[in-house]
């Protein structure tokens, strides 16, 4: 028999998943391009050519029985010093090879920093709609997540509802800037709000409160908008990368943890986070990985095949009469649903082959998260869908 705690998120897995595996099955029926599953956040595009390159040439010429062997769980020294070298030059931080720590993918980062400050009991907030696994990772740690919710006119965070939610239990903020679901990217202004109430609250409480910056998108946004480094606003700052969105390497699992000097016992917090990394199971991020990441630390994916992608995807929404606010980053769309159930619409848009996912999975009901990371060509064939669609639900 399972564990009572795996019992619980056995009956609430994932709605993205499930719809996912339900859109593969539809386009072994109805091909590639006419099943319109805006699902799964999966990049569609290739990583860039530095990265093949890169691959060949290190399995090629590296000493295989050290490139394939272990390293320190905090990652090769090597490669972190590149990495903060470059984090140093783009954001004018002063960060060191030592601030770093290599993860298997974000999702690895949050749950070995989780690990590493949460005591049972600990309340972790969020601003909802949010990545649903955040409360899983939480919980994880016996951890407490405590919702906050966003102006559903921008997203944003207010920063007077994140005062009240904070009480003496509060061990951490997680924020997600370029915003999945909704695409929105967190200006200058929200950040200085937030770390204005979370300096005040320390001082209050006489305790430190961590600011965990989840940010596998912060490479994705358009229109030149700029998403600000987060520790250089608040010092009690950690930042969870992924190289997942960026690079188009989601299932090869690399990013890293960045720990500043600044952060409260922060040289306890980068050794124990070592440790964490290991006893959790990931051990060390995958060697090859980080090899080839420091040959491609400035490189990055084709942001116009995306952007192009947001425009039609937004316009045709548009054009059908469904409601969204147009996204600055990642790659997603958040839908306001047009029936007040949006399991009912969900359900009436796959007779069109349309798959989309709830906002109840991103626990703000009546919404819909559409993911635009797919073949342009399948946008193009879903607007008419949508419009078929719309007809029939306003006919209802």
């Amino acid at each position: 028999m399972i564990s009572k705690k795996m019992s619980t998120y056995l009956a609430g897995n994932s709605m993205i998943r499930a719809m996912f595996e339900e859109g593969k099955k539809l386009k072994e029926i109805y091909g590639e391009d006419n099943v319109f599953d805006f699902s799964l956040g999966n990049p569609n595009i290739p990583a860039p050519d530095e990265v093949n390159k890169a691959i060949i040439d290190i399995v090629q010429n590296e000493d295989p029985v050290k490139l394939h062997g272990y390293m320190s769980n905090q990652g090769h020294e090597d490669v972190r010093e590149i990495i903060s070298d470059s984090i140093n030059e783009k954001y004018g931080t002063n960060f060191s090879a030592d601030n770093l720590i290599m993860t298997a993918g974000a999702a690895s980062g949050l749950n070995i920093i989780l690990k590493t400050i949460l005591d049972p009991g600990d309340e972790v907030i969020v601003f909802s709609p949010y990545f649903l696994e955040y409360g899983s990772y939480v919980k994880n740690y016996d951890g407490i997540l405590v919702e906050v919710d966003c102006n559903c006119d921008d997203f944003l965070p207010d920063a007077e509802s994140l005062e009240k939610a904070i009480t003496d239990k509060t061990k951490a903020i997680i924020i997600n800037s370029p915003h999945n679901p909704t695409g929105v990217v967190y200006p200058e202004k929200t950040i200085e709000e937030i770390a204005e109430v979370l300096d005040k609250k320390q001082r209050e409480l006489g305790k430190s409160i961590y600011l965990i910056s989840d940010e596998p998108y912060r490479e994705l946004v358009y229109d030149d908008i700029d998403v600000v480094y987060i520790s250089k606003y608040y010092s009690n700052s950690i930042i969870v990368y992924s190289y997942s969105k960026s690079l188009s390497l989601a299932g090869e699992r690399i990013g890293y943890l960045v720990i500043p000097d600044e952060a409260d016992g922060s040289k306890d917090i980068i050794a124990a986070a070592t440790i964490a990394n290991r006893i959790l199971g990931f051990v060390n991020a995958p060697s090859l990985f980080q090899k080839v990441i420091a040959r491609c630390v400035d490189a990055n994916v084709d942001i116009e095949f995306y952007d192009k992608n947001r425009k039609l995807l937004y316009n045709g929404l548009k054009e059908a009469g469904l409601e969204c606010i147009f996204p600055e980053g990642a790659f997603y769309l958040f839908v306001k649903s047009p029936m007040k159930d949006e399991m009912e619409f969900i359900e009436i848009a796959k007779k069109y082959n349309i798959l989309m996912v709830p906002g109840s999975a991103f626990s703000c009901p009546g919404y819909l998260r559409l993911a635009y990371c797919i073949s342009t060509k399948s946008i193009e064939n879903s607007i008419p869908a949508f419009k078929k669609l719309m007809n029939e639900v306003n006919n209802i």
